[in-house]
């Protein structure tokens, strides 16, 4: 019943108006649905009660009951504290609060039973608990324990204020002891009796008040499957209405352009995964489809090719094409290796960046408003307003994860019709994340590296390593080769105990002394053009070491390079760390990357290294990422909203969520607008979903 959902939360007996705005201001809570929606974190076994004597260890949430001895505040300012003794038959302990002092102070009831909650730890070798939930209870709970008992997620604002989970956990339960409880069905009645699934109504009640393990995993996996289902029907809604509305340009002809440069000029063979991938474009842009598709590939799979080629097919065709980098570097290296390519043909790309001299932009703005611009190359600064085409058909978005939506959308609306659009990334994704991060994209992926490439040997080496790891870089520039050499910093950190930019370099210079060994230097103060005669005194290998902060990170292509050094590696993450291993091994020659770190490391930081160590392979190092750092940190997953997951874990619940991608497409496949009356339910609950960011339309 919508009405009931509908109750403002402060009517709800216990609540009031005061608490009721701390719940609509900390947690958005204004209805007794949008608490209902709020679902616990996690659930606490509270089926057992310990005495004293069986504590072991720490770090372990137990329950006690006992008497509770005030022993007063302690201490001054920041370190001011309550403490009190807590005593069963068998022992004591201490419990200690650091906030909300004297509250506790007047609560407490000294000498009286209570249950006492919380997570064990130790202190000068004695336990304690900080912060405990207690209860005030003359008698011993008549059961043992309360069994599973939600754990609310709360901010540091509620628990200002004392609203803690026990008040939470008073409020759902009031709200589900209302006579008018009621939650509709949002999913379709035939599907349901399919999947066997629990009613939605009884999900939430007991996902919030389980009597035991079964009712909960139960009522979780209901619940996770509804938020995997309406996440792809949304995704393949917003897929199926771009294609029925938005007819792209026919790119029908294969024509000289491009099979003069596939015939006389491409460099190497294809790999069967380029040819595919090729394959795939190509199947896209001969049709009215307009091509949104994603072309994953690990750092030296031959991305740039494939997106040359398709340049050259919107050229065949009689259309420009553009290719937006986010960094003057990365775009640089493009012009760079685009205008190398094409040096025999009759075709020519421009660059276009913030740093183009006034009179040299002004000449690039009218010959490609003109059409006689076929290819341009460049960074933001193809979003400005008087960057005019004559007839658009290709955008090509590189590491487009960096580009903002509203950015992107400019690309889109300098078409006369609606461009094909092919976006790259060299940061792979496991397939879970890509069907629910790019759901509504096509996806292809180059899963082959070119021929004749050596696996990089990598290594991790701690600091005392120094002298063994400079004695290898001196062999490595004697037999002709060049060396990169990567800080976090550019300048000292009081803060931080990082080598910076400047700091290693003198460091370097120590062991590798100019001017026997000569320097290139390379980051992200420098001006453009700075940067671009330090990468070109390099790639030339006029410097024998390229010194720099991660401005190197992608787009740099000097095949003569071999060894890439990264000071502090432990503070790196690891799609960082891949991505600066990939600017080696570009080469036919045996390359190596050396991961240096001082001796005192995390556990996070130790299984990243192992990692980097153990594989190459992006795919599989992106999945041990997503583990470490969850779905919603990984690189630009988190601006496009639509990971704000309460239940499903991606890699968890794949199963769950392939299931899910296939029965809303039989869906959509039956009734595509969602018009059958039994399909109303699915309707009514994707118009509640707030609009979110879509990778398939850049509009």
């Amino acid at each position: 019943m919508a009405g009931y959902l509908d109750t403002p939360i402060e009517y709800l007996k216990g609540v009031g108006p005061q608490r009721a705005e701390a719940l609509k201001n900390e947690l958005d809570i204004h209805t007794i649905g949008d608490l209902l929606s709020h679902y616990p974190a996690r659930h606490e076994d509270r089926s057992r009660i310990y005495t004293v004597a069986e504590l072991q260890g720490a770090d372990i949430n137990v329950q006690l009951y006992g008497r509770i001895v005030p022993t007063g505040i302690v201490g001054v300012g920041a370190g001011r504290r309550f403490t009190a003794r807590f005593q069963d038959t068998t022992g004591n302990l201490e419990l200690v609060w650091f906030q909300g002092v004297n509250w506790i102070e007047k609560s407490l009831k000294p000498g009286e039973m209570y249950l006492v909650h919380g997570k064990l730890s130790q202190f000068n070798g004695k336990l304690n608990i900080a912060h405990p939930e207690i209860e005030h209870l003359p008698e011993r709970p008549p059961v043992s324990g309360k069994g599973l008992v939600p754990v609310y997620p709360l901010s540091e604002g509620m628990r200002r204020r004392r609203l803690d989970n026990r008040f939470m956990v008073q409020c759902v339960n009031m709200a589900l002891a209302l006579p008018g409880y009621e939650i509709p069905e949002n999913l379709p009645a035939a599907l349901v009796q399919q999947q066997q699934l629990l009613a939605r109504g009884e999900a939430v009640r007991w996902l919030h008040k389980p009597e035991n393990i079964t009712q909960l995993e139960t009522a979780r996996q209901r619940l996770k499957f509804e938020e995997l289902f309406f996440l792809q029907v949304r995704h393949l809604q917003l897929k199926g209405n771009r294609q029925r509305t938005h007819k792209g340009l026919i790119f029908d002809k294969v024509g000289a352009l491009f099979n003069t440069f596939y015939k006389e000029h491409l460099p190497f063979s294809l790999t069967e995964a380029q040819k595919r991938v090729l394959k795939e474009i190509r199947q896209d842009m001969k049709g009215e489809k307009q091509m949104n598709r994603l072309l994953q590939g690990d750092v030296g799979s031959g991305k740039t090719i494939v997106a040359l080629l398709t340049m050259l097919l919107a050229a065949d065709n009689g259309y420009q094409s553009c290719l937006m980098a986010p960094t003057e570097i990365l775009a640089s290296q493009h012009f760079y290796s685009l205008s190398e390519l094409l040096q025999e043909m009759h075709i020519k790309p421009v660059l276009l960046t913030g740093g183009t001299r006034k009179k040299a932009r002004e000449e690039i703005l009218e010959q490609l408003k003109q059409g006689e611009i076929p290819m341009l190359i460049g960074t933001h600064a193809l979003l400005e307003a008087d960057v005019e085409f004559q007839n658009l058909g290709l955008v090509v978005i590189d590491e487009q994860h960096r580009f903002g939506v509203a950015q992107r959308a400019k690309l889109w609306h300098k078409g006369n019709h609606y461009p094909h659009v092919l976006v790259m990334t060299a940061t792979p994704i496991p397939r879970t994340l890509a069907m629910t991060v790019y759901g509504d994209l096509d996806v292809s992926v180059i899963d082959q590296m070119p021929a004749g490439r050596k696996p990089i040997v990598t290594v991790h080496r701690h600091e005392s390593n120094r002298p063994l790891i400079m004695d290898f870089l001196k062999k490595e520039i004697a037999a002709g080769r060049q060396i990169y050499y990567v800080f976090p910093l550019i300048e000292d950190s009081e803060k931080l105990d990082l080598k910076s930019l400047m700091g290693g370099y003198d460091m370097v210079a120590d062991y590798l002394s100019p001017p026997d060994y000569t320097y290139s230097m390379v980051h992200g103060r420098m001006k453009p053009e700075e940067k671009d005669e330090e990468m070109r005194k390099f790639k030339l290998h006029r410097t024998d070491i390229m010194v720099a902060t991660t401005v190197i990170e992608v787009g740099v292509n000097v095949p003569n390079a071999t060894v890439m050094v990264i000071e502090n590696a432990e503070r790196f993450g690891l799609a960082q760390l891949h991505q600066l291993r990939g600017r080696v091994g570009r080469g036919g020659t045996q390359s190596y990357c050396i991961l240096v770190t001082g001796s005192k490391l995390s556990e996070n930081a130790r299984k990243r290294l192992k990692t980097m160590v153990r594989t190459t392979d992006g795919f599989e190092i992106s999945k041990v990422d997503l583990e470490l750092r969850g779905p919603g940190d990984m690189d630009g997953t988190r601006q496009s909203g639509i990971l704000e997951l309460k239940l499903a874990d991606i890699q968890k619940d794949e199963n769950l969520l392939v299931l899910s991608r296939e029965l809303a497409q039989q869906l959509l496949d039956r009734d595509p607008l969602l018009m059958l009356p039994e399909n109303m339910p699915v309707r009514n609950e994707l118009n509640k979903i707030p609009h979110r960011t879509v990778w398939s339309k850049i509009s």
